[in-house]
């Protein structure tokens, strides 16, 4: 890329895509494309099509979702398959159309199966059935990379996925019913921590494992692979190690300096056992996590603790 090429960074105010804006501009691209969804709908096929007619981006980085924790997966199940599908059937139709000369697709560690071997590789994909709390969700990042990967074969498009581990960081989503669990954890133990709570309780056993990669450690990745990845097959990023449930919640205490005790509800669902990625492919490319994750929490709970007295965290 470029430093003047038209980059459009679809959901750009999420959680990813800030980052990658963040990064982009501190690298010094200075022809960024940003629409928020009031001003552009993505599930709106003439809409985006308009967009793309006119504006012509040379590259695209396609992190516009919907997406939710455990209990929004299972929920609004619907929702979910249904948007997230109209959004990527858009972009990269849109993408393909109208002459992008690269797009980077944003996928999730959920398309693998529940139960495959760890850690899971790439060739994993479609090889057992999937989590069923979030199937849905699970369906349209699938439905995505297929779609990438069909335009690839078909018209020749440069089109790759990526399958980031479980996120966080800066810009999350910190709603107690759509959240992913590190994020809601941050919030239930600052509250519990300002209301002199004796407890804080987690969903389920707490023995489900999960690897945790920092927002802008993935966006470094995303630009790296922009620039030198141009494979039809999907790629792992993640940090190579995982926690259990109940161990991130003790970091998450520790953070926040929570005195009291966890408590487990164990009527609610675990959800998948485990999910630690097989980075070996990406890390082939010289890339790798640098942020730790206590590191990582700390600046996250800064962020949120910062952001809490201006009224500007999302769900909160």
């Amino acid at each position: 890329m470029r430093k003047d090429s038209r980059i459009y960074v679809a959901g750009h105010r999420g959680l990813v895509g800030s980052a990658i804006t963040r990064l982009l501009k501190r690298r010094g691209f200075s022809s960024l494309l940003l629409r928020s969804r009031g001003e552009l709908d993505l599930t709106d096929p003439r809409a985006t099509d308009r967009f793309f007619a006119s504006h012509r981006p040379h590259y695209v980085f396609l992190a516009a979702a919907k997406v939710g924790g455990i209990l929004a997966n299972d929920r609004y199940s619907a929702d979910l398959l249904r948007d997230n599908l109209a959004i990527e059937l858009n972009v990269i139709t849109a993408a393909d159309r109208h002459g992008v000369k690269k797009l980077l697709f944003l996928g999730s560690s959920c398309i693998y199966p529940k139960n495959a071997p760890q850690p899971l590789r790439e060739e994993l994909l479609l090889t057992g059935p999937l989590e069923a709390t979030n199937e849905g969700y699970a369906v349209a990042k699938i439905a995505g990379i297929k779609l990438c990967q069909a335009f690839r074969k078909q018209h020749g498009s440069n089109f790759i996925s990526l399958m980031p581990s479980n996120l966080y960081g800066p810009g999350d989503n910190f709603d107690l019913e759509t959240a992913h669990v590190l994020p809601a954890l941050v919030r239930k133990f600052h509250e519990a921590r300002e209301s002199d709570a004796a407890t804080v309780t987690i969903w389920g056993s707490g023995k489900p494992r999960r690897e945790f990669l920092h927002v802008d450690d993935l966006a470094s990745a995303c630009l790296l692979l922009m620039e030198s990845y141009d494979e039809p097959e999907i790629i792992n990023v993640g940090v190579g190690e995982d926690l259990s449930i109940r161990e991130i919640a003790e970091l998450v205490k520790e953070t926040v300096n929570f005195k009291g005790d966890i408590v487990h509800d164990l009527s609610k669902p675990d959800g998948t056992p485990r999910k630690l990625l097989d980075v070996s492919r990406i890390r082939r490319l010289g890339w790798t996590a640098s942020i730790g994750i206590k590191e990582g929490l700390g600046s996250t709970y800064a962020w949120y603790r910062d952001h809490l007295r201006s009224g500007s965290i999302r769900g909160v």
